[in-house]
């Protein structure tokens, strides 16, 4: 519900007692006044949403104080109102910031026409609002391949996308599994309505509720306005709750009822309010292990996994590598100004043969550091790539830095004594279980049992700084 509190600007106690009572029977918080110092009295204390406002008023014109309404940083939109209404009057209240202008009297079917009209143009400004925050140009959410893989993931989503079943897309870091929750917003009947992603691992845990379901003013230190959360900002639309795996038990819990009931409370608030959105949920995790770790509800992990899609890695659909790497040269070709004279043998046959733990994301990665790195008109080659052995980390060239693989650290380190140092050993043992875990640091550290600060300082004394794919607890810090 966009619209929760209004204001009755009206000095006609009869007029305002009726409008008021129809507005409480719609479930409005509704806030009566007679003159425009109780109005201001009543903005000074908290926001609203909407104020319906007479022109003559005891203390002053309505169109005075429609004025002064549009300089507040929180404005409500004005409905003004009126018994003597002439065409010049609305006009100048429309100039002035009116978003509607009614004659008095009016009955409850102009009333319900005035409120869906404000309804719909709150939330498109909610929403757009918070799209123009989110990073990211649409037109690289184009899902690319054409390996029977993922002809056969289009086939799913096509099957999938018409229906208003919940989705649970499976795949390690870097598949593309935002790229298919698109594909199947593209193609639903909810197309026109808004798309809204949560990352669920990048919100601060103390957040994240917050995030999911809004806040009341005044709910929480630093809550100094109300808030809608992405739920009621995807209402009518998609939800895609991405890497579903990292929210704590007590969001689960909320989470459940969400998409039981389809209604939420906000974080400090009474009002229930009932919301209408698909909802689309990411994990790079086997969710069945976590429901059997109890890190997991059982009963959440079944309202999700309703329609389960895997993406499957890049090194098991390989004849998508070089399609892909033509796809993504062009596109930074574009981007960063460089005409890249095609890809030598060297550089297909490095791409082919590389083990792609970061999968797509790496491979977008990788040819966006090689078009930078060559110059105009020549061709991609092998070195542009930076690739380091086998671990597949990219490093930075001409430096005299390079980084080494395991192996690689192993054998330099035997020397004339064919004796390991400790540090040498610990450095060895990091690479490889970054290796064992696709590059995922934050996976990485937890198996190595210590924190993904600790791993990062590591890498940076190893000469490994290059950030890894799906470090999406590094982000959020």
């Amino acid at each position: 519900m966009p619209i929760e509190k209004i204001i009755v600007l009206e000095d006609d106690a009869l007029v305002r007692k009726s409008l008021e009572q129809q507005l409480r029977n719609r479930r409005y918080d509704v806030a009566g006044c007679g003159s425009i110092a109780d109005a201001q009295e009543y903005l000074n204390k908290d926001n609203f949403d909407l104020i319906f406002c007479d022109v003559r008023l005891p203390d002053g014109d309505g169109t005075e104080f429609l004025k002064q309404v549009q300089t507040r940083p929180s404005k409500p939109l004005v409905i003004m109102m009126t018994g003597y209404g002439t065409v010049e009057s609305a006009v100048a209240c429309m100039k002035d910031g009116a978003f509607d202008y009614m004659l008095k009297p009016f009955s409850g079917e102009q009333i319900d026409v005035i409120l869906k009209k404000a309804e719909e143009f709150t939330q498109l400004v909610k929403v757009n609002k918070f799209l123009t925050q989110d990073e990211g140009d649409e037109n690289h959410y184009e899902l690319l391949g054409r390996s029977p893989a993922m002809d056969q993931v289009r086939q799913l989503i096509r099957k999938v996308a018409r229906t208003q079943a919940t989705v649970l897309i499976h795949g390690e870091s870097g598949t593309g599994k935002e790229l298919v929750a698109r594909a199947i917003y593209r193609e639903s009947p909810r197309n026109n309505a808004p798309f809204i992603r949560v990352n669920c691992a990048a919100v601060p845990e103390n957040l994240i509720e917050s995030e999911f379901f809004g806040h009341e003013k005044g709910s929480f230190t630093g809550a100094v306005n109300k808030r809608e959360g992405r739920f009621e900002l995807a209402h009518g639309g998609t939800i895609l709750l991405d890497e579903i795996s990292e929210i704590s038990p007590q969001v689960q819990a909320k989470l459940l009822r969400v998409l039981q009931e389809r209604e939420l409370e906000r974080v400090g608030g009474s009002r229930t309010i009932k919301v209408d959105v698909r909802v689309i949920a990411t994990t790079n995790r086997d969710l069945e292990q976590s429901v059997e770790k109890k890190e997991f509800r059982q009963d959440l992990y079944f309202r999700l996994n309703v329609v389960p899609m895997l993406v499957p890695p890049l090194r098991e659909r390989r004849e998508d590598i070089l399609f892909l790497a033509e796809k993504f040269m062009h596109r930074f070709e574009r981007k960063h100004g460089v005409k890249v004279g095609g890809m030598s043998a060297a550089c297909r046959n490095a791409l082919e043969n590389h083990s792609w733990p970061g999968n797509v994301r790496e491979l977008q990665n990788v040819l966006e550091r090689g078009v930078i790195l060559c110059a105009d008109g020549e061709q991609l080659q092998s070195a542009h790539l930076g690739f380091s052995g086998a671990s597949g980390i990219i490093v930075a060239q001409g430096t005299g830095n390079t980084a080494s693989t395991g192996a690689s650290a192993s054998s330099s380190a035997d020397g004339a004594e064919g004796v390991i140092s400790l540090g040498d050993m610990e450095k060895n043992h990091i690479i490889q279980t970054l290796e064992k875990c696709a590059g995922n640091r934050t996976h990485a550290a937890r198996k190595l049992g210590i924190s993904i600060r600790t791993l990062r300082n590591k890498l940076n004394e190893y000469g490994l700084a290059t950030k890894g794919e799906g470090d999406v607890e590094e982000a959020a810090e």
